[in-house]
């Protein structure tokens, strides 16, 4: 049974591991969108400049979503180690302020 639970917790770790890479890919593309938005608005005038400003916040927003499931589904893995009697999955700390760094960067440059 040991051999078991200790595959589990494998399998759960590296599912959290996963999910940080993921988390860490989409606030990636994320800047890259956000810096070439920046780079692009002083040459990006009248209405074909606002439909692709308008493109990029759609997309961030729903980039948004898609970080805040996986920040969610990191935390139930974690949730699930810890009720497990397991240590800390993963340095959920380090999402947590990669987030909150990469929502003060977009909410800077959006003005």
């Amino acid at each position: 049974m040991a051999g078991f639970q200790q595959s589990q917790e494998q399998a759960t770790r590296n599912g959290i591991m996963a999910l940080e890479q993921a988390f860490t890919g989409v606030q990636n593309c994320r800047q890259d969108v956000e810096n070439m938005k920046f780079n692009l608005s002083s040459g990006l005038k009248g209405s074909d400049g606002k439909a692709f400003q308008d493109l990029l916040k759609l997309w961030d927003d729903q980039a948004e979503v898609i970080s805040r499931n996986v920040r969610d589904m990191v935390d139930t893995l974690n949730e699930t180690l810890r009720t497990q009697g397991l240590t800390q999955g993963s340095n959920n700390e380090s999402i947590t302020t990669a987030y909150s760094q990469s929502q003060s960067v977009f909410d800077t440059l959006s003005g």
